[in-house]
């Protein structure tokens, strides 16, 4: 795929999937897909009991919006709120996080990474499968 500088349509079947034992991430903007470096997008699905455990993101703020679903959101090792369609949680840099899926379908996110960056370093975890674009 070309890098869109000037503006364009990504949509899921043009970008990686990055599989982990708890769901699926797609990242469809980000420096190697659409040139952007301020900022990479993308969506989060998480299975049915499963989610991201404590983590952080060293440098990095995220935004999370969740699009369908439900589950609990932990943001600073404070007690876990309640998430629905529609909530937006802004995550600090550096800030520890974990996003668990309570529901009984895949809770759908989408995540916003300023500045990107943070999304190639999924690719290092262990347990991360790279589901390359088929040609």
């Amino acid at each position: 795929m070309d890098k869109l500088g000037r503006g364009g349509v990504v949509y899921g079947e043009d970008v990686d999937s990055l599989k982990f034992d708890w769901g699926t991430i797609k990242f469809l903007s980000e420096p190697l897909v659409t040139g952007l470096d301020r900022f990479s997008f993308g969506v989060v699905v998480l299975a049915p009991g499963k989610g991201h455990d404590r983590h952080n993101h060293p440098g990095t703020e995220e935004i999370i919006f969740v699009l369908s679903g439900e589950g609990e959101q932990m943001i600073d090792d404070e007690g876990p709120v309640k998430i629905r369609p529609g909530a937006s949680m802004y995550i600090p840099a550096d800030v520890y996080h974990s996003t668990i899926n309570t529901g009984w379908e895949p809770l759908r996110l989408a995540v916003v990474y300023s500045p990107a960056g943070a999304e190639r370093g999924l690719r290092d975890i262990e347990g991360c499968e790279v589901v390359p674009v088929k040609a």
